[in-house]
């Protein structure tokens, strides 16, 4: 045999610190970004589940309650017209 194959690995170098930070700080992004997502659905589908349970359950008085007058938003005070003489 003439040649010789390497077949062995290359060489790679040791990551850097700054390396080493910027990879564990991607997989902590992705992993509050999969958070993010679950907090979105998971109480979502629980609070429409606990919210028609009591419901069922109140007596009709409970939930008419009388309510007082409703505010009005606050209306401008309609300009006097000058007085026609």
């Amino acid at each position: 045999m003439a040649g010789v194959l390497d077949l062995s690995a290359p060489e790679i170098p040791d990551p850097t610190f700054l390396e080493s930070v910027l990879r564990y700080g991607l997989f902590l992004g992705a992993l509050f970004q999969i958070i993010c997502i679950l907090a979105v659905i998971i109480p979502s589908s629980k609070l429409q589940e606990s919210d028609t349970e009591p419901f069922e359950h109140r007596s009709v008085d409970q939930t008419k309650k009388p309510k007082g007058p409703v505010p009005q938003p606050r209306q401008k005070p309609k300009k006097e017209s000058k007085k026609k003489r």
